[in-house]
């Protein structure tokens, strides 16, 4: 009755079907219907609930980063520089997503224009590439720290740090554009219902009654050529991290690195294998339930945000330090 319900509403958000012709072709609909989290509909407020708990760990976590390096002039420097790009990247990634499942849970807010939509995939491909983009930064800033500690003031200046910026936001703001252009160039056919809980690339396409293998074939395309040099880049730099701790001197000193090495590596798998298995099941696996499906994607926007201001933040002892003096200042 409800799913009825939902397509009786859906018909009349069409503008231009054609109620006289077996298909309903249009092109660029006005409005798309998100189903959220279909076959657990019920549960939604109950989905909302850690959902919006992580959401609210990220952004605090993450302006609580920034605040802080901003205001401590000894965290000025490549590290810090890179933490801090990290959090806004994971910021507006947060943004552009959890507000509207939010409203999907809550208050059954299912419409989204076509471009806010278009607009939102942008910004999912462009933010979690960017997002990868900085771990591999992040990953050659531990190597030269901990494999040429000599050489690092030298090597990484403010000017190096800007210029690895520019250029992750230049490749991932340029690879993310074909994702709309292509979503927007498809007609689409008898519905505009998207079972998901965001504008994924691939759900949305998968509406178009045309050959979508270009919009499939560029995803496999950047997934492994950006992604899997990226997992690539930072596999190297960290095996070269980890020979050098296990020569270090003393058993502490190895301990104590490698476990901080070894919650790194946590922090990026909790981005990458969520990424990977939705991209493939998507395209190539069927059997999975929908439901879970669409959980395990929804890891990869939430789980990381939260995670990278505590592993990268506050398991750092300056920011843990300045952390706790702000805490103090306020006590007394």
């Amino acid at each position: 009755m409800q799913e009825t319900h939902l397509c009786h509403r859906v018909g009349h958000l069409l503008p231009y079907s054609m109620s006289d012709s077996n298909t309903t072709h249009f092109t660029n609909p006005s409005t798309f219907i998100l189903l959220g989290i279909p076959g657990l509909e019920a549960a939604h407020v109950w989905i909302s609930i850690p959902f919006c708990a992580m959401y609210t760990t990220a952004v605090l976590g993450n302006f609580t980063i920034l605040f802080i390096v901003k205001t401590e002039q000894s965290l000025h420097g490549p590290m810090y520089y890179f933490l801090c790009m990290l959090a806004v990247t994971d910021l507006v990634m947060s943004a552009s997503t959890l507000p509207k499942m939010l409203s999907i849970f809550w208050f059954n807010s299912r419409e989204i224009n076509f471009s806010a939509c278009l607009t939102q995939m942008y910004f999912i491909h462009c933010f979690s590439e960017m997002e990868s983009g900085i771990l591999v930064a992040m990953a050659y800033d531990r190597y030269v720290a901990i494999c040429h500690p000599l050489r690092y003031s030298t090597t990484l200046t403010n000017s190096v740090v800007a210029k690895i910026g520019l250029a992750v936001v230049l490749r991932n703001g340029i690879l993310a554009l074909p994702y709309p252009f292509l979503a927007r160039r498809w007609p689409y056919c008898s519905t505009n219902i998207i079972p998901h809980s965001y504008c994924v690339h691939i759900a949305v396409v998968k509406l178009a009654c045309a050959d979508i293998h270009m919009s499939s074939y560029y995803g496999l395309f950047d997934l492994f050529s950006v992604i899997g040099m990226d997992v690539f880049f930072i596999a190297v730099s960290y095996t070269q991290i980890l020979r050098a701790i296990f020569r270090l001197p003393t058993k502490d000193a190895r301990l104590k690195t490698f476990g901080t090495c070894i919650s790194h590596l946590c922090a990026i798998l909790a981005l990458y294998i969520p990424d990977f298995f939705s991209s493939l099941t998507h395209r190539f696996v069927h059997n999975v339930p929908l439901h879970s499906l669409i959980l395990i994607t929804s890891v990869y926007l939430l789980v990381p945000p939260m995670l990278y201001p505590i592993i990268y933040g506050l398991r750092t002892k300056q920011i843990r330090g300045r952390l706790l003096q702000l805490f103090t200042r306020r006590e007394t």
